[in-house]
């Protein structure tokens, strides 16, 4: 499986034209991945249109400091679990808040909880 869609992708890379105009904003998550046999995740936003592997979102690496960061797909991509279980996406995935208050809620709860 495809760590993200066509469609995804092509919402990440508008997503990040705009950020790399100055229009950000505070757009919704785009796609969700984990690490299913640990306690990472990962809810992106936007991706750089220039490298188109640079994306940016909401990281928690199961160490209880979610952080909004920028992480390479092709790092995700080569990512495996304790179990050598690779970063998958979450099929369902729908995103119900913006970022910054994804963000916010996971660094009260010390982690991405949704």
């Amino acid at each position: 499986m495809a760590l993200i869609t066509d469609e995804q992708r092509q919402q990440l890379l508008a997503n990040g034209r705009a950020a790399a105009q100055g229009k950000r904003g505070d757009p919704y998550p785009v796609v969700k991945l984990f690490t299913p046999d640990a306690h990472a995740t990962w809810l992106l936003a936007e991706v750089d249109p220039v490298d188109g592997d640079t994306a940016y979102g909401l990281c928690d690496v199961g160490l209880g400091a979610p952080e909004l960061a920028h992480i390479k797909l092709s790092d995700l991509e080569a990512m495996q679990g304790p179990n050598k279980l690779p970063v998958q996406r979450d099929l369902h995935f729908k995103p119900k808040r913006r970022l910054s208050e994804y963000a916010a809620q996971a660094r009260a709860d010390g982690s991405i909880n949704d």
